[in-house]
């Protein structure tokens, strides 16, 4: 009787933490597929939600060089900064700037890679800039 209680409650203990895997993963997918929308350095023209979040995914370079948001900054009325992260896309590694639509209105945004990302960054060499217009409808 005693080991039939233990196996009873060994499988009660699998059958939890299987659930709690498969709860756990799907909530990664659903995570995954309902993220914020994501831009490419073609995408110049983003058009966005006040209250959205976005982010702009750039190829990440392995030279030591990294993306920065530039002056002139966007305007923090309309476009907020809200971190950035790294990840594998398609292409291989990249870095991601995520962005908050604050309130309506329409902004420049602008990205530069750099290495010591000073002042004059955009003027090092091996730099490169992305302009993008932000439009918070």
């Amino acid at each position: 009787m005693e080991n039939s209680d233990i196996s009873r409650g060994g499988r009660r203990l699998v059958i939890a933490i299987a659930i709690a895997a498969l709860l756990i993963a799907l909530h990664s997918v659903f995570s995954q597929l309902s993220g914020p929308k994501v831009y490419g350095p073609d995408d110049t023209e983003i058009a966005v939600s006040a209250g959205d979040r976005f982010s702009v995914a750039v190829a990440d370079d392995p030279g030591g060089f990294r993306w920065v948001v530039a002056a002139p900054r966007p305007d923090p009325a309309v476009l907020r900064p809200a971190g950035a992260h790294e990840a594998r896309s398609g292409a291989g590694p990249a870095r991601y700037l995520d962005f908050e639509a604050v309130r309506p209105g329409r902004t420049d945004l602008r990205l530069v890679r750099c290495r010591r990302c000073s002042a004059g960054a955009a003027d090092e060499p091996g730099a490169r800039t992305l302009n993008f217009r932000v439009t918070v409808g």
